[in-house]
């Protein structure tokens, strides 16, 4: 349960990294505060139970990874060959993490 409170924070991560930069009005910027808000209470949440390096490494990770791939997908910006691989080494990287934690409370 927590490792999936780190990706739900994750995921409000791409969202206020995307509201901070593209936020116009007021109720944008309410989104966003409230995006940053339940990206960081999961995260610390999570790591009550879990290795705090591993899981802000995972959390950043895949916040990175997130905001890379909306930015091609949704926006437009260019994806080339660098950061494809790179993409795919910070995941190996986070997978790697997750496989390589062992801890009896994070269970």
């Amino acid at each position: 349960m927590n490792w999936l409170k780190i990706v739900i924070a994750a995921l409000f991560e791409v969202g206020w990294v995307i509201g901070l930069t593209h936020a116009s009005n007021l109720m944008e910027w309410f989104g966003t505060v409230i995006a940053i808000f339940l990206s960081f209470y999961l995260l610390i949440q999570a790591s009550k139970m879990l290795p705090v390096g591993t899981t802000y490494a995972i959390f950043v990770g895949l916040g990175t990874t997130g905001v890379t791939l909306c930015d091609f997908f949704v926006f437009g910006q260019p994806l080339n060959m660098g950061k494809i691989v790179l993409i795919f080494t910070l995941l190996a990287g986070v997978v790697g993490l997750k496989l390589a934690t062992t801890s009896e409370r994070g269970a």
